[in-house]
């Protein structure tokens, strides 16, 4: 029986605090202030700010625009479909939007726009697995887990990147 090694830090970001979570010394959450289905602390293990080294340095290079993609160890939970959306959102290019039916055609699931829309939801790793990339199929900004405002300066700031 193996059993699983569980860190946790906080760290500043220009969209406030985050917390990043890993097992086995892969990154298995980023979940920002306040989010919405943000597990409980003890479920995150014990402080550990030296664990998360790498992925602080890429995080900071992302807000500071010198970082298009990231490059971390993940380890993603979820249901195969979940895995399915959250691969595909990692495939959305730096500074662009997808809708939810569209990301549903990737999958190979037209019809499951609202599917992909839950699973996008319940992505454990905002930013580094972007689902702030998605937009509703009018191109408006719905549902973020860490807050419309919040996507609203993700996408912005991938835009204002890619501009310069």
């Amino acid at each position: 029986m193996t059993t699983e090694t569980r860190v946790h830090t906080i760290v500043d970001s220009p969209v406030g605090p985050l917390t990043l979570a890993a097992v086995n010394g892969a990154l298995s959450g980023l979940y920002m202030d306040k989010q919405r289905d943000c597990p409980a602390p003890e479920i995150l293990g014990a402080p550990d700010a030296g664990s998360f080294t790498e992925a602080v340095r890429q995080l900071r290079e992302y807000f500071d625009g010198e970082r298009t993609e990231f490059d971390l160890r993940l380890s993603l939970g979820g249901t195969p479909f979940q895995q399915r959306v959250w691969a595909k959102l990692r495939d959305i290019p730096f500074g662009t939007t997808v809708t939810y039916g569209q990301l549903a055609n990737r999958i190979g699931r037209p019809m499951a726009a609202r599917a992909v829309g839950l699973a996008n939801g319940q992505n454990p790793i905002s930013i580094i697995v972007p689902c702030h990339r998605v937009v509703g199929s009018d191109g408006g900004l719905t549902g973020y887990g860490g807050g419309i405002e919040r996507k609203r300066y993700l996408l912005d700031l991938e835009r204002r990147v890619l501009a310069l």
